[in-house]
């Protein structure tokens, strides 16, 4: 496992990140998402990212039980605030002074920690003055509740405007957690360059694109049964953009780019995020043990500039690139 710096700060992160999203607490029982935890530690990550909102804080709460017994000093621990959470009640969502100070307080207590590494706003909340969410997540940090703040799929002028205010208030934002594959390329334009500008890291989510990238959906056939594709909870609706035949016979032409490799097509994937040196982290999940110790194996993949050319190739009008699709809700949802 190769490890590199979150931002300017000087915290390392492992380069391939466990996630819980749509995992813990909802798609896997609590004794598999516990094995693969396990897998992820034994495979060199040391980094777990998870939020409040993942199956209404449930998957904080297994994934701090799957960490029980581990050396705290070994790893570094993310979850994200802003989405509702509990009794979705007025204050339960957002990015507010109260919210924010509850949110960090529940989180704790589920993860079963003294503090996180890394405390992100998961979307941009345009309910609330960015001053006040700002001066929110200094008291955090003073605190000693979080060592370092980041956000999520923050667009540029939103990146600039509240690192200017971090600095001002002693801190700064070291990380943007972003989705970003090789099908789903949005932040280069504008996102990525301000974040480097401004000693930003991006922490991605998806980089498989919801499984597509793996190859296992076929064009003009039915998804696999238990596939994210047929995931009623929530997963379906992610990775209906990519399931037409178009996309997914423009996926299967990677299959020769990765055989020659001699890697898996998930491999390929999650090694394509890693080219882009703005990228400190992929998110990678897990349903099975098997399939992190599998993926892991991309951090020792390094892909030249002939592979790129020959992926962009494949994929060709199948890539989605309009920057004005990095955004955030513009309404609380409660």
């Amino acid at each position: 496992m190769a490890y590199r710096y979150l931002g300017n700060s000087g915290l390392k992160i492992s380069e391939i990140t466990y996630g819980n999203w749509l995992t813990h607490g909802s798609q896997v029982e609590n004794d598999v998402a516990t094995k693969c935890v396990h897998a992820a530690l034994d495979a060199g990550i040391t980094t777990f990212d998870t939020a409040d909102v993942y199956a209404n804080g449930a998957a904080e709460q297994v994934l701090g039980d799957a960490l029980k017994g581990q050396r705290r000093e070994g790893l570094e621990i993310f979850t994200k605030v802003y989405f509702p959470v509990g009794e979705r009640g007025p204050n339960d969502t957002g990015l507010s002074r109260k919210h924010i100070h509850e949110g960090i307080d529940n989180s704790l207590r589920r993860l079963g920690t003294d503090y996180v590494d890394l405390y992100q706003a998961h979307r941009y909340d345009h309910e609330t003055p960015l001053e006040e969410t700002i001066a929110a997540f200094a008291d955090v940090v003073r605190a000693g509740k979080a060592l370092y703040i980041g956000v999520s799929e923050w667009n540029a002028d939103q990146l600039r405007a509240g690192q200017a205010l971090a600095r001002q208030a002693g801190f700064s934002i070291v990380s943007n957690q972003p989705q970003y594959s090789a099908l789903w390329r949005v932040i280069e334009e504008r996102v990525v360059p301000t974040s480097r500008e401004l000693g930003i890291s991006q922490i991605v989510w998806s980089p498989i694109a919801q499984g597509v990238l793996t190859g296992k959906y076929k064009p003009g056939q039915a998804p696999p049964a238990g596939s994210r594709a047929t995931d009623e909870k929530g997963g379906d609706e992610m990775i209906k953009r990519y399931l037409t035949d178009d996309v997914l016979t423009r996926v299967q032409d990677l299959q020769p780019v990765a055989d020659d490799l001699g890697i898996t097509m998930a491999q390929l994937a999650v090694a394509w995020v890693l080219a882009n040196d703005n990228i400190a982290a992929a998110l990678v999940g897990a349903s099975r043990p098997e399939q992190i110790t599998e993926n892991v194996k991309a951090s020792e993949v390094t892909l030249d500039s002939d592979v790129l050319a020959k992926i962009d190739a494949a994929l060709g009008d199948a890539i989605i690139t309009d920057p004005n699709l990095t955004t955030s809700p513009g309404k609380r949802l409660v």
